[in-house]
């Protein structure tokens, strides 16, 4: 990637089970399993080394959702989205890709800008709070940049949902 350059996925039907979706680095063989609660709690994020579990809101069925690989930070959709957290991401290889519950299908992604290395996870969410599994009601928005390892932080919250994950991560 060449200097402010951004790679963008869309993924307009995204199937999730289990109110969950990975990103997983290549170096790792699957989602695998994320034990318990991470000592840096993110509500919607969880970050293992080479893997992140991503929440969604529906149970189970369709969400939009869409990646942007940057080489930089692209800057976070305030307007655009209710929910916003960020987390640090490690990644042993520099390819990545978003994979659907239980390995269902792999969405294959750009190759991580800057190569192996630690990169930040900005995840925007838009609907969580809708129970309509007819109708693609929720949108998700992952942002990917170089950046160094760094702790999470809520940047917006406003869903129910996002509100819970974070009191129930207080809570233990």
């Amino acid at each position: 990637m060449s200097i402010h350059e951004t790679s963008v996925v869309h993924i307009q039907q995204l199937e999730v089970d289990y109110g969950q979706t990975y990103l997983v680095d290549d170096a790792c063989s699957s989602a695998g399993e994320f034990n318990g609660v991470p000592s840096d709690p993110a509500g919607i994020v969880r970050v293992e080394k080479g893997k992140a579990l991503l929440f969604v809101g529906l149970q189970y069925g369709t969400v939009g959702f869409t990646v942007a690989v940057s080489d930089r930070d692209p800057g976070a959709d305030l307007d655009g989205y209710e929910d916003i957290v960020e987390i640090g991401f490690d990644s042993p290889s520099g390819r990545v890709s978003l994979e659907e519950w239980g390995g269902a299908r792999a969405h294959a992604l750009p190759p991580l800008s800057a190569g192996p290395g630690t990169y930040r996870l900005r995840y925007h969410a838009r609907g969580m709070d809708e129970e309509d599994c007819e109708t693609v009601t929720e949108h998700y928005l992952l942002q990917i940049w170089p950046a160094p390892p760094g702790g999470p932080a809520v940047l917006k919250t406003a869903s129910a949902s996002l509100q819970r994950w974070l009191d129930f991560e207080r809570s233990h």
